[in-house]
């Protein structure tokens, strides 16, 4: 299942060479959203992995971004104590600009960036 999140690129990491075949990068996105009058501010924090490592390469920080992003879990045991790990695996990202139209009470509508030099995709097809 692929989920995906909107907000503001406010980090982004050097790519970590974790064994001599597999490397990751994480980044971080903010979330800002309204609920009931009240501010709440999230920090996200994504991992890319393998070729996706460049992906973050494309977008400064401060920029507007959209993210899809599937969920992994992993389970393992060490000295009779299970542990877990949860990662937001990113495997799509992309401009998009935030439009409002201040005399709605509609919430605000967020437009993809047209421009393709911004979209990373690695759909098999």
């Amino acid at each position: 299942m692929s989920y995906e999140a909107i907000g503001k690129l406010v980090a982004k990491f050097d790519t970590v060479q974790r064994t001599e075949t597999f490397k990751t990068r994480e980044f971080v996105v903010e979330k800002t959203e309204d609920i009931n009058g009240r501010t709440i501010t999230n920090y996200i924090k994504f991992q890319c992995v393998q070729d996706k490592t460049a992906m973050p390469d494309r977008f400064n920080i401060g920029d507007d971004v959209k993210v899809q992003f599937n969920i992994k879990g992993t389970k393992w045991n060490k000295n009779g104590v299970d542990n877990y790990i949860t990662n937001l695996d990113a495997w799509r990202m992309e401009t998009v600009k935030l439009n409002v139209d201040a005399s709605s009470d509609a919430p605000p509508t967020f437009v993809p960036d047209a421009t393709p030099t911004d979209v990373v995709d690695d759909l098999p097809f």
